[in-house]
């Protein structure tokens, strides 16, 4: 009988945050596969858990999968953890999921603690939508790329970051995005979390000792990318936005109500505009 996989939720700071489901599942499967064993028997220790530990972090993910999932078909039960928070979320996971999914394994996630979620309802911003950015890369080019392509979007915005590239990283979001309204928690459920708000240029101007892991949050644009294109042919003359259009293949019927709506105004005043002409 094949055995089952449990994505399991471990504390991101606060032992007490763990689930007695998390805790019943770790004492039951067979095996425990974890990012750090040393940072995993720490917490096993600590709730009295003695359970066979198997390394499982981003640089051997792909091979470990592959392990892991024969020892699944085998009919071994196995559970998943983290340093810390939800597996596969910026932490391995990701991978064995896909492989189990392949090899039809049943995959059952055991919920806890997700940082980015934890300081997002307390940031004041919008929850309502959110963009989940995670780690920007460490290569300058592709932190900037991944900036820019995500300038204009309205809703808010999530990344995580370690405190050696906290400073860069808010250079970027202020030359990049501008100066808009930031979160920064720090050492979220820790003795020293602390949640820093206030603009991107004040946060930067006043941070002192950097320490801990960072969640980011930061306010979406007030324009959206579409804003800014319409923003971008209005400026234009009618002709050359009629052009512009045209240039896609648009109907003349469409283009006329394209440019009304881009302007605000009755489609009657554009077609009178162009038949006049």
């Amino acid at each position: 009988m094949t055995g089952k996989l449990y994505l399991v939720a471990t504390p991101i700071g606060n032992l007490e945050d763990i689930t007695f489901r998390a805790l019943k599942t770790l004492k039951e499967v067979d095996i425990i596969a974890a990012e750090d064993t040393r940072h995993t028997l720490g917490l096993l220790n600590y709730f009295e858990i003695s359970k066979p530990l198997i390394s499982y972090y981003k640089q051997n993910e792909s091979t470990k999968s592959a392990k892991l999932v024969e020892m699944l078909k085998e009919g071994k039960n196995i559970a998943i953890v983290s340093d810390a928070g939800t597996p596969g979320i910026s932490d391995p996971g990701e991978q064995i999921v896909k492989n189990a999914i392949s090899e039809g394994i049943e995959i059952i996630p055991i919920p806890g603690a997700v940082a980015f979620v934890n300081a997002l309802i307390v940031s004041g911003m919008n929850t309502k939508e959110f963009v989940f950015i995670g780690f920007l890369s460490a290569q300058k080019k592709e932190r900037k790329d991944k900036l820019e392509e995500i300038k204009y979007e309205t809703k808010t915005l999530i990344f995580y970051e370690a405190p050696h590239k906290l400073k860069t990283t808010l250079e970027d979001i202020l030359n990049i995005l501008g100066d808009r309204n930031i979160v920064l928690a720090r050492e979220m459920t820790k003795i020293h979390e602390e949640f820093i708000r206030g603009k991107a240029s004040n946060i930067l101007a006043n941070l002192n000792e950097i320490k801990g892991e960072f969640v980011i949050i930061v306010d979406g644009s007030d324009k959206s990318q579409n804003d800014i294109e319409i923003q971008n042919l209005n400026k234009m003359t009618l002709e050359q936005q009629y052009e512009f259009y045209e240039n896609q293949g648009i109907s003349k019927k469409d283009i006329i109500k394209k440019i009304a709506k881009d302007r605000n105004v009755n489609k009657n005043e554009i077609y009178q505009y162009f038949l006049e002409k």
